[in-house]
This record gives structure tokens, sequence and C-alpha cells, in this order.
């Protein structure tokens, strides 16, 4: 197992930079592809908190001084946000690929950041980790690295922001909560679509007591990426395809359950009690593999193997009785569906598949001039300041530049951050959990509480915009 870890992560990614060589990390043991009852050790493990992160302002920066590590799709795109913002300094980049770290530059020469370049050497990224003149880490890579960069970014005192999963094994999700308790270092993951502005305008409406009591709610990822997966040049390695080869289940559960769970205070009043998982078999992506390598002997190592299904449906019920719903599949000809459900005791909102609408009885949605003045009333502060920029900066419709900007406000104010470590652990910890479900006959499995019962006590996400706001756009 140890050779078949150590030769995948050579091969994704910017492991070549130097988990490969280097063995185990300094403060990172991950277990070897835990089994079915390791799995079931760690979703029962009781937790004593060291230090509480939820809510936790670390000191004010007057200047986040970043370094970034990933300069694919995802971190190029970060790169030119966060010179947009003001009171930041890109300080490093990093990538194992000299023509993205190249890119990079060129995006930032009529900018006033100067960044180091790291790249094509094997500690490069873990030299970059151990800069004096870095605060915050910004992780892009592939999913298997995001825990190792993560930790031994926190364990050389720097605040983290980690792409989505933060975690891939429960194992991982435990390491993000030790390392962040004891460094006292942020560990956010980059769960954009908590800032897209229909999910930002039911969670202030949830706030306002618009849905009553909340009782159910679905999440969705449902986006067609058969052809991607399958590229060449899409994800660096191949990567992606191996991790629909490696898991079953939902293997990006973040993205319709981010906004949710901020939508009913889990991990901050309510939490994840236990969930179970079905999945379909595969009916698209061995056959693709099939005909690809009819045509191209590259894909023949991929034909035949047990991809996971193409979808996968989890329920998850929390400790006061309410139930959540979460769907994943990316390989199915459907249209876009980032489905984003509120049902409460008095009043329900939809986005997707079909445009946004909400309801405030059984008779049927709102009308359009009825919802723009829901709209009106119910729109947070943080989109009134600074949501047309967003839109016009851009990344996802604008909420890219919406999280990027009030990450940075809050590290320059002094504030807790939106998503903490426990919630990076929470919402990534579905991958391995529903795996297990569906391994397992669809039988449940207990959710872990990262939080060691400071759930009961912890404080909602404030979205009042009453502190901060004081961070420019350039």
């Amino acid at each position: 197992m140890k050779n078949n870890r150590r030769d995948f992560l050579k091969l994704s990614g910017l492991a070549g930079l130097g988990l490969a060589s280097s063995g185990i990390l300094s403060g990172y043991s991950p277990a070897e592809n835990p089994g079915q009852d390791n799995i079931l050790k760690l979703a029962k493990r009781v937790h004593k908190q060291e230090f509480n992160m939820s809510g936790y302002a670390a000191p004010k920066l007057d200047t986040v001084r970043i370094g970034f590590i990933g300069l694919g799709n995802r971190g190029a795109a970060a790169v030119k946000r966060m010179a947009r913002i003001a009171g930041t300094s890109i300080n490093a980049l990093c990538d194992l690929r000299p023509e993205k770290t190249a890119a990079s530059l060129d995006n930032l020469k009529k900018t006033a950041h100067k960044p180091v370049v790291y790249t094509d050497k094997e500690e490069a990224w873990k030299k970059l980790c151990e800069r004096d003149d870095i605060d915050l880490i910004y992780i892009a890579t592939p999913w298997e690295l995001h825990t190792p960069m993560a930790v031994y970014a926190m364990n050389h005192g720097k605040h983290v922001c980690t792409e989505v999963p933060a975690a891939t094994t429960l194992d991982e999700c435990w390491q993000l909560v030790q390392t962040s308790e004891r460094t006292k270092k942020h560990c956010m993951m980059l769960e954009n679509c908590c800032y897209d502005f229909f999910e930002m305008l039911t969670l202030n409406m949830a706030r306002q007591g618009y849905f009553g009591d909340i009782i159910h709610c679905e999440g969705a990822y449902i986006h067609d990426l058969l052809e991607g997966n399958f590229s060449k040049t899409k994800y660096y390695d191949m990567w992606r395809l191996k991790e629909n080869i490696k898991h079953k289940g939902n293997l990006y559960p973040t993205h319709g359950l981010g906004p949710i769970c901020q939508v009913m205070n889990i991990n901050r009043g309510d939490k994840m009690d236990y969930l179970v998982s079905v999945s379909s078999n595969d009916f698209m992506m061995n056959e693709m593999a099939k005909e690809l390598a009819a045509k191209d002997a590259f894909f023949k190592p991929y034909v035949g193997k047990t991809y996971r299904g193409n979808m996968s449906t989890t329920t998850i019920k929390t400790q006061l009785g309410r139930t959540i719903m979460v769907q994943h599949d990316v390989t199915s000809p459907r249209p876009y569906s980032r489905l984003h459900l509120i049902s409460g005791t008095k009043g329900t909102a939809q986005k997707y598949p079909l445009p946004a609408r909400i309801s405030n009885s059984h008779e049927g949605w709102l009308s359009e001039a009825e919802f723009k003045a829901v709209e009106q009333k119910y729109t947070p502060n943080l989109v009134r300041k600074i949501g047309e920029m967003a839109k016009a900066v851009g990344g996802h419709g604008g909420m890219d530049f919406l999280m990027d900007w009030r990450t940075i406000d809050c590290l320059r104010n002094g504030l807790p951050l939106d998503q903490d470590v426990y919630d990076a652990a929470l919402w990534s910890s579905i991958l391995p959990l529903s795996e297990w479900s569906v391994n397992n006959r669809s039988n449940s499995i207990d959710v872990p509480d990262f939080t060691g019962g400071s759930w009961k006590q912890n404080l909602p996400v404030d979205i009042s915009l009453s502190k901060g706001g004081t961070t420019g756009v350039i």
C-alpha cells in the first residue's frame, strides 16, 4: 500500500515537489487507505477540544501576505482576484509546472506584487510554507494534497485557505482539526458556493425567521464533467479521473452542503448525527474509457476499472431531528444543478435546476414582483457593499471574489472567518462516510462531532458586517 500511495503522489499535481521523496511529512501521518473498521472507529471518535476555533479571531494583519500553491484552473484565477484586493501582498507562487508560475507572474506585471517563484524542485512548496514573510497559504492543488499541505503550513505558523474538499479521509479530517486547534491557525475550506448571491440571500432570510423553523434542506452537485475527466490536459496527470476510480459515494459534497449547513447552523447550535448513502452503478465512465481506448492506447489502463456510480444520494439526520439530502453526479447528461433547497415551517426557497424561487405557502411560488421585494428586503450587507464589484471582477459570477474579499477583510480586521476548520472537516467527511455506507449496503454510520461538543455553544456565522468592511478594491 505504501508503494502504491507513493507512486500516486509522484504523479499528482505538486507531489513531485516533495511529498513522494520525503516520506511522511512532519506532523502528518495519514492512515494508508483506512479499512472499513478504521472508518467506523474514526467516525465514533470522541474529541477533546484543545482550543475552540469556532468564533476565533486571530490577531489583525494590516497586510495579508499570501503564498499560492497550485496555479492550475482555480489557483491562477485566485491570484488575479487577490491582486484586486487592497491590503494584500502576493509574496510567493508555487507550481510543479514552470509555465504555470510564469503565466501568473505575467498576470501580475502591472501590479505592485513581486512574488518569489518556487517550481520544479522537490522541496519547493515546503520552502514556501517556511518563509517568514507569509501569513496565508492558499492551496489549489489536486485533492489528495490538500491536507498534507495545510497541516505543514499550519505547523509553520501560517493560516490556510484550501480548495475543496479539504480532506478525503476521516484521518485527514481529524488531522486538520487537531493541527488548527494546536497552532491556533485558521484552516478555511474555500467553499465559494456559500457566497453565491441566492445562497447568501436565503441565509439572511433564515436569520430573520422568514422560513420559520428549518425542517429539511437539499443540496447537490450535478455537473456533466465526463469529457473533462477524460481530458489529457484539463486535470494534471488525470488526477480527477483517478479519484473517480479510488472512491465510491459522494466525492464532491461541499458545494451543495456548505450553504445549507450555514442556514441550519450546523456546528453552531445543531450537529449532524448519522447518515446513509446509496449509489447507482457506473453506466458511463467505463464505457467512455472503452471508446477512447479503441482509438488511443493512452486510455487502455482506464478500461475495466471500478468507477464510482453515476448518482450518489446521501441522507443525513441532525441532532435536532432535521434532515439533509445531498446528491452528486458528474457523468450523466443532465442540466447543471447545484440544488439549493430550504424547507421550513413558514416558507421554502429553491434554486437549480430552475431559476431561484421563494414561497410562503403551498399554493405556489411568489410572483416576480414579490420575489424582487423579498430580495430587496433580505439582501445581506456584504452583497450590498461589494456585490456589484464582485460581479465585475468575476469568478463564478462573482461569488469567488466575494469569498476572497470577505476572507481578507476578516484577517485584516481580526474577525472570525465565516468557515472554520470544523466546517472544513465536517463537510469533507461526507466523502469517506458516504463511501462506507455505499460499501455496506447503505447502512447508517455516525458523523463525527469535530467540535468536541462545542456546537452547543458556538455562535452562528455573523453576516451582519457590523464589524470590518474596511478593505478596499483596486
